[in-house]
């Protein structure tokens, strides 16, 4: 089993250190953070793991096969870099970077150094996103035309990261896993309530080859907490709502046909109104199955599911949306 340091135990990082934890016993070797009172609140629930504030110990400690990093965004490519040349392998939450420049190199430095590196695209190991693609890749959905998103909440509101950063990423890797056609050019707008400079919502808009499109609503201003994906195929209709506790996936056999023979535009549209398949999804914590596969790909040197390659496309998309955000929503292109 190989051995791991989680960088980061504020907000995220213990939900990490529990799942390396209790994979197997002796797997989370350091639990890293400046923050002293943070690793003071989880010495001791985790007595057989070492505590240190001082990254350098876990980046050359012959123990350490691979660096997890759960801090803040502006510190991933700095931190991973790092780990990358020491040799460690390294799992990013996301973003891998805020830069797209930064995450090209990242993916550089872990080509010529043959380590894994992979992003935390966390949905993408959701047992009802993997069971959704493969409803879309059987091709019960039909082409995908659009889809659309909402992230939302009342909290946590961030200082160090704007809605867009924080939470967009999400459904950024999911729109470019479930879109089949190349991103383009895209559109956002926000705004700062709470803190100047600090969007606390956005809405997003990804253009795409062949007309389809995408928008993603993400915030932490909002009385709704909504998780929701709608994906609109010209054969189906697909919904993926995680605040359900089981009906997760909806499958719609709804849509506009059209009959041969017809005289006019209103003679040939026929509205199709059938059934809903709500398929079983086998759960579990998605959090679980990410760090496995992780664990997997440094044992047997595969390539993970969500690796630098998707990183980089999807902070592409970010900075992006990130220009026209300060261009009051001007169409950025996607180069």
């Amino acid at each position: 089993m190989a051995k791991i340091a989680v960088v980061g135990a504020g907000n995220w990082g213990p939900n990490l250190i529990r799942n390396f934890h209790s994979i197997e016993a002796g797997c989370l070797r350091f639990v890293c953070d400046q923050d002293e009172s943070a690793l003071n609140r989880l010495r001791d629930s985790f007595p057989d793991v070492e505590f240190v504030s001082d990254y350098s110990l876990v980046l050359d400690s012959p123990e350490v096969d691979a660096v997890v990093i759960a801090t803040q965004p502006a510190s991933h490519f700095p931190l991973a870099k790092q780990a990358l040349g020491k040799g460690k392998h390294v799992f990013v939450e996301k973003p891998l970077a805020l830069r797209v420049s930064d995450a090209e190199s990242l993916l550089s430095i872990s080509k010529s150094e043959n380590r894994v590196l992979m992003v935390g695209h966390l949905l993408r190991y959701h047992p009802a996103v993997v069971l959704l693609k493969q409803y879309a890749d059987q091709g019960e959905l039909g082409e995908i035309l659009y889809i659309y998103s909402t992230r939302v909440n009342l909290g946590k509101v961030r200082h160090d990261e704007n809605a867009l950063w924080s939470f967009a990423p999400h459904d950024v890797a999911l729109i470019l896993h479930l879109m089949e056609s190349r991103p383009t050019a895209v559109s956002a707008v926000g705004q700062s309530y709470l803190r100047e400079g600090v969007e606390d919502v956005v809405f997003l808009t990804v253009l795409f080859e062949q007309k389809h499109m995408a928008h993603a609503h993400v915030s932490w201003l909002d009385p709704h907490k909504i998780r929701k994906l709608t994906v609109v195929g010209k054969k189906k209709m697909a919904v993926f709502d995680d605040m359900e506790a089981s009906e997760k996936i909806r499958i719609y056999d709804k849509g506009v046909d059209f009959s041969p023979g017809y005289r006019s535009y209103e003679d040939a549209v026929s509205l199709r109104m059938g059934d809903i398949l709500i398929p079983r999804v086998n759960m579990k914590e998605p959090l679980r199955i990410e760090c496995e596969h992780f664990l997997e790909c440094v044992e047997k040197g595969t390539t993970p599911l969500t690796d630098a390659v998707e990183g980089v496309a999807v902070v592409r998309v970010l900075e992006a949306a990130q220009k026209s955000l300060e261009l009051s929503g001007s169409l950025v292109e996607i180069e």
